[in-house]
């Protein structure tokens, strides 16, 4: 039996390194990327092959197919877990804030598919897109990002469609609270301006940044233990909710009235 092939990107920490250490375990040959290559020792003890990529950097992707090309011939799960959260106001959130967000998690993903398509193609193969619950229930303070996932969520329903006669399958991921740097991340990721309105809100928008990590959070390698049962089900769904209030936040979105909804998440950051 031929050995599968995997491309996960985002591997320094958290789900993309929970995922690769998984897939290594259930008999995948696995690439292994991440900005930071050093980060990468614990799945290369494992087995990995680590990638040197920032999917921003168009070389740097088109390098990291050519290395799978060359080194495996095929490529049957390509994983875009690569991105980060954009956290503050959205009046504060200037250009290159937008833009940074959007390269990262919407257009990086779908380049990286465009790049690796013969491969996924030739092996009928299977793209897993790491979205959010926050691309379905927006909160305050984070609106770049929730709208970096919405619509990483809506090119994912359009490549399934399109990608279908070719024979290649997509899959969304939408984690709720999972344990990873991600709050770290968004932290760092803050911006508001130093005149800006929220300035009494400051605390609020640190907490925002920090809301999915707590003690109810999901552990990354539950996480991806998991999503490898999806991967790996023939009967694959293609949406996915995996994680600590990921089904309770999705549920909000479709029962509640927006105006409830809306008065919810004031309260809960302090707006009202």
């Amino acid at each position: 039996m031929t050995q599968p092939v995997a491309l996960i990107t985002g591997c320094s920490s958290g789900i993309g390194q929970a995922l690769a250490l998984a897939c290594l375990d259930a008999g995948y040959q696995v690439f292994a990327a991440a900005r930071r290559i050093d980060t990468l020792t614990p799945l290369t003890d494992k087995g990995a092959i680590a990638i040197d990529l920032d999917v921003n950097d168009a070389a740097q992707r088109q390098q990291c197919v050519e290395q799978i090309r060359e080194q495996a011939g095929r490529l049957d799960l390509l994983v875009n877990n690569a991105g980060y959260g954009a956290m503050g106001p959205i009046m504060d959130a200037d250009r290159d804030t937008l833009l940074r967000q959007f390269d990262t998690n919407v257009f990086a993903p779908l380049q990286l598919v465009r790049d690796s398509a013969e491969l996924l193609r030739a092996a009928k193969g299977l793209i897993v897109n790491i979205g959010s619950v926050s691309g379905v229930t927006t909160t305050p303070f984070s609106g770049v990002y929730c709208a970096s996932k919405a619509a990483l969520h809506a090119i994912s329903d359009a490549l399934r469609m399109e990608l279908h006669p070719f024979g290649i399958q997509v899959m969304t991921v939408m984690p709720g609270a999972i344990a990873s740097d991600f709050g770290n991340n968004a932290t760092a990721a803050i911006t508001m301006a130093d005149s800006s309105w929220f300035k009494p809100w400051e605390k609020a928008v640190q907490a925002r940044a920090k809301a999915s990590q707590n003690a109810r959070s999901t552990s990354a390698k539950d996480f991806a233990r998991e999503l490898l049962g999806y991967i790996r089900n023939p009967v694959r769904p293609e949406n996915v909710l995996i994680g600590s209030g990921a089904r309770s936040m999705v549920r909000l979105k479709r029962w509640l009235p927006t105006s409830i909804l809306d008065k919810r998440m004031r309260q809960r950051f302090k707006l009202e």
